[in-house]
């Protein structure tokens, strides 16, 4: 892979190549994609999606939206960094095609702003219920009128393929989805391959997927402007991963690992001084202990630890980066980058903490079960409605649910598949909130 393909100006429907020495540096197109990712409606809605406690009332656990926002924060220093060292190296591309720093960073940035718009309600169990629908639930019955490769995404519903599919699919007056550059959507992409077969290596690109069957020939356009090398056998669709998902995935493993941490101990479901033992390994080279020891009160402490380890994080993120960067290209590199950190142990410790404390509480438990229950009943209503209006067989009740149905989604497709995937898309655009709403009043309990 090049560096000059990867970073592809291109955006849908562009019949011209667009060239980074037009451009006006005062509204640059890789940071005009940041605006129309912050700016849709899917982004908004994870102001109400779950991060760490779903459906929590209290005031400073993270949202899907916070995280976002936070990740992309984290990702745009480390893709100016990056940024400077590839320059650097390859001083052509600021020469003759002026490209700078902060084109990194604008790309990293607006691809892990949007790396969790496609992620359905109460989390990664939203996922998981819409999968268990299809595997062990009614949707089962759909098994044999639907290829391998289209029943495996909807078993194994997976939100960085419905985010794509937010960001590039076509509807009548937005033709594109949201028209990001292509070497944003190509940074956004962590898992470029089709649903099946499942991890056919251990490459870190292999571990899930990236795209829907619907999404398919959005995705090879995409992969064949960047100039992403292709790994897939027997016909099946795999591709390495553009270089900027590893940036935009170590971001996301900074922000989790931390601050989902730092959320576990402000609300007391981890020990204050537990935590802190795991935090200062994590920041010894670099805590000033004087400074650390003013603080009076918990939130500070947490606080002035978290900014350390994040930066800690950044810098050993860049260095990995760097180091690996002939690999990254050739798609020879294997882990993610964080998997190659000196700090990799605190890190594990940490995270293994959280798993026990945080995502196994009684609190979190019982509310992914309560969202299995709300997810499985909409797929079941709203499946029923759709394909018994395709059948001619819509029942009065089906026809009332049809009328709250947007028009802005085919329900009406001929294909099968279209049909079931478009509800379970539809689904997933769900907040929290307004899943348990629509639950609600599905059983017959209207909340005025």
């Amino acid at each position: 892979m090049n560096w000059e393909q990867l970073l592809s100006l291109k955006r849908f429907g562009d019949v011209n190549k667009r060239l980074r020495k037009s451009q006006d540096e005062t509204r640059l197109g890789f940071e005009v994609d940041y605006d129309r990712v912050i700016f849709s409606s899917e982004f908004r809605s994870l102001q109400d999606k779950t991060q760490v406690i779903p459906m929590s009332q209290t005031d400073f656990v993270h949202t899907r939206l916070t995280h976002s926002l936070e990740v992309s924060v984290v990702a745009r220093s480390l893709g100016r960094k990056i940024g400077e060292k590839i320059l650097l190296k390859y001083p052509e591309l600021k020469s003759e095609h002026g490209y700078l720093p902060n084109d990194f960073g604008a790309i990293v940035a607006s691809a892990a702003l949007a790396h969790d718009i496609g992620n359905p309600p109460f989390g990664h169990s939203g996922e998981k219920a819409i999968g268990e629908y299809f595997k062990t639930g009614l949707g089962m019955a759909y098994k044999e009128a639907l290829t391998p490769k289209q029943y495996q995404d909807l078993c194994d519903f997976e939100g960085n393929a419905n985010g794509f599919k937010i960001l590039t699919q076509s509807r009548e007056g937005r033709v594109g989805g949201l028209r990001l550059c292509y070497a944003t959507l190509g940074a956004f992409i962590k898992y470029p391959k089709e649903s099946l077969p499942k991890k056919p290596t251990q490459h870190v690109s292999d571990k899930k997927y990236g795209f829907f069957q619907s999404e398919k020939d959005a995705f090879m356009d995409v992969a064949e402007e960047l100039g992403l090398i292709e790994a897939g056998t027997e016909g099946n669709v795999s591709f390495k991963r553009h270089p900027l998902a590893f940036l935009v995935e170590a971001a996301d493993d900074i922000c989790y690992t931390i601050i989902d941490f730092e959320d576990g101990i402000n609300l007391g479901l981890i020990e204050e001084e537990f935590a802190l033992e795991y935090l200062i390994k994590l920041v010894k080279d670099v805590i000033d202990i004087n400074k650390y020891h003013q603080l009076t009160n918990t939130q500070d402490r947490i606080s002035y630890l978290r900014a350390l380890a994040i930066n800690t994080l950044i810098n050993e993120a860049i260095s990995i980066f760097e180091a690996n960067e002939t690999a990254i290209l050739n798609g020879t590199f294997t882990v993610s980058l964080l998997d190659k950190s000196k700090y990799e142990a605190q890190i594990n410790d940490i995270i293994k903490i959280s798993v026990e404390k945080i995502y196994q509480s009684q609190d979190v438990l019982d509310k992914e079960i309560s969202g299995y229950a709300v997810i499985s009943k909409l797929l079941d209503v709203y499946i029923s409605a759709v394909n018994n209006d395709y059948n001619g067989k819509a029942s009065n009740y089906d026809k009332l649910i049809l009328k709250i149905l947007p028009k802005t989604i085919d329900f009406k497709a001929d294909d099968l598949y279209i049909r079931l995937l478009n509800v379970c898309h539809y689904v997933s655009l769900f907040s929290d909130s307004q899943a348990i709403l629509t639950y609600r009043k599905f059983s017959g309990r209207l909340v005025y």
